[in-house]
């Protein structure tokens, strides 16, 4: 059974790390963009972020420029994201979210956590919410505000 433990991923800062390392932690994957009409949900993020951090909650923020509203280089966006958001979730280097040349991590989780609509990632900001055992629990589209994520990550972490 795969779970987020079996995948990697490279840092804002370009290093190779093991998603097995928020392992047991309830974490919310988000594809993120800095040009986006949803960028300000980076404000949510950090806040849902700091609210269940102390509890085993993680936000893992993987930049996308595959809607063409990405910043172009990782200093970039990490630059960004600390001085407009005072994001202080993981960030990581920029990813496809679709297509033949898909991170793993997300073909996986689309794998697991369908739309009615089919898998593909249809926007900036899509969210999936991983549970203390690496399996997707569920899927929750753009306009979903990371406040009105909170009463699932609260049932997931007492799981």
């Amino acid at each position: 059974m795969t779970t987020i433990s079996d995948f990697t991923a490279a840092t804002l800062q370009g290093e190779e790390r093991e998603l097995s390392a928020y392992a047991g932690q309830v974490a919310l994957v988000v594809n993120t963009a800095s040009k986006c009409g949803f960028t300000p949900q980076f404000e949510g993020l950090e806040a849902l972020y700091g609210q269940f951090k102390e509890d085993g909650f993680v936000v893992l923020g993987f930049p996308s420029n595959q809607f063409k509203q990405e910043l172009a280089d990782a200093e970039d966006i990490g630059d960004f994201c600390q001085a407009n958001y005072g994001v202080t979730f993981p960030m990581f280097a920029k990813v496809d979210v679709n297509g033949k040349h898909a991170h793993p991590l997300f073909s996986w989780l689309k794998k697991e956590a369908p739309t009615p609509l089919g898998k593909a990632v249809k926007w900036n900001f899509t969210k999936f919410l991983v549970g203390r055992d690496g399996r997707v629990i569920r899927r929750y589209g753009s306009n979903t505000e990371p406040a009105d994520i909170a009463d699932d990550v609260r049932a997931a972490l007492a799981a």
